[in-house]
């Protein structure tokens, strides 16, 4: 019996020695071999200098960071900036006479209307088909159907009283009857001095594409010219740009601009500007409001309501209705639209040296019953003139 144990003893001893020596072996078969060793890598020779040969590159002293000075960081380096300087102001040109010095300006209509009708009137025999030609000149002119048939009666009864026709009587006679017809007798002064108190307020309306914010910059050059202080309330405040641009022709003669945000209210901004010159003791308030199409009812009640909200603190003394001369008898049903909301009291006519229609003075003022007070002949920043009916009938006629 013992030699029965001792043999499975020494069977199991040999079995486990016999399985240690297998899981050795397998072990050792699974480790990976060993990394290659690193090849010596040679570095490439060095790029030479400009205009040296291929060399080895020469020792050059270089500056280590310690040579570099930085600063401590103990304060903040503080860089000075120039100081802005203040826009420089213009002196506008005085107004009195600048229609005169602008006279050229209206050579277009100068050879439709005035000298168109000198040529008629000058024929050696005024038959109907002539007179026709009269009538044809003057309607393609934007005069009206009315004032033309008064002014052809007028002229023909005229011509058979004179007889004998040399070109000076003529241009005589013609002067006298478009003089009369644009009225001599209306009062075309802008009303900015009130008696009784300070500031004037002057409401500038019309639609976009006008000219009526650039026509409201132009008319505080005006204004300043003829040596009054100004302060422009940018009401316009649904168009973009539309108050930077009325900001910079302010600036440009000193006038203080009032505005608001963009999309605000435009009462409100007419309201704080009146409120502003009060405060400040302008001469004049000048309210550039939204260019309202005269198509939308309710965006003209609402040029109505920027009226009543400014006379809250004062009464409005005149209210400018902007027209672009070249629109014809559309700018007509514009001004129709517009004097059925507010009151108004003059008008401006721009880009009147673009067009040959310039009967439109006549027409408009027939239409409104209200003066033209200023028209634009050009796009130089003095180039709105207070209207002269002498003047202007001289540059038509020519010399």
């Amino acid at each position: 019996m013992d030699i029965v144990i001792l043999a499975v003893v020494i069977a199991v001893v040999v079995i486990g020695a016999l399985g240690g020596l297998i899981v050795g072996s397998r072990r050792k078969k699974q480790l990976p071999p060993p990394p290659p060793a690193a090849p010596d890598i040679t570095a490439p020779p060095a790029e030479p200098h400009v205009g040296d040969e291929a060399e080895t590159p020469r020792e050059e002293p270089r500056r280590t960071i310690e040579e570099v000075d930085l600063p401590d960081g103990s304060a903040p380096v503080v860089v000075e900036e120039p100081p802005a300087e203040a826009p420089a102001i213009e002196i506008p040109e005085p107004t009195a006479g600048r229609l005169v010095r602008l006279r050229t300006r209206l050579s277009r209509s100068q050879n439709a209307l005035g000298k168109g009708l000198l040529t008629l009137l000058s024929r050696e025999h005024l038959d109907e088909d002539t007179w026709e030609e009269i009538e044809d000149t003057l309607l393609t002119a934007d005069v009206g159907v009315q004032p033309t048939q008064e002014l052809v009666e007028r002229l023909r009864e005229r011509v058979k009283v004179l007889g004998t026709r040399t070109t000076e009587e003529l241009r005589t006679l013609l002067r006298e009857e478009l003089i009369t017809l644009v009225g001599r007798d209306m009062d075309r002064a802008v009303k900015t001095e009130p008696e009784d108190r300070k500031p004037g307020i002057v409401m500038v309306v019309g639609v976009n594409g006008t000219g009526k914010t650039t026509t409201t910059g132009k008319l505080a050059r005006v204004l300043v010219a003829d040596g009054q202080s100004v302060v422009l309330g940018a009401a316009d405040t649904f168009r973009a740009a539309a108050a930077d641009q009325l900001q910079t022709w302010g600036e440009r003669v000193g006038a203080h601009t009032v505005r608001g945000p963009e999309g605000g209210d435009p009462a409100s901004v007419a309201f704080d500007a009146v409120k502003e010159g009060k405060e400040m003791g302008a001469n004049v308030v000048l309210i550039d409001t939204a260019g309202r199409l005269h198509t939308k009812t309710g965006l003209m009640d609402e040029l109505g309501k920027v009226k009543r909200v400014v006379e809250k603190q004062a009464p409005v003394d005149e209210v400018l209705l902007v027209l672009d001369a070249t629109t014809g008898q559309n700018g007509l049903v514009q001004a129709r639209v517009f004097s059925e909301v507010v009151n108004i009291t003059g008008i401006v006519l721009t880009k009147l040296d673009g067009t040959a229609k310039g009967g439109i003075v006549v027409a408009v003022q027939r239409e409104l019953g209200v003066p033209v007070k200023l028209i634009g002949l050009g796009e130089g920043a003095d180039d709105l003139a207070p209207f002269e009916p002498e003047a202007f009938v001289d540059a038509l006629i020519g010399e």
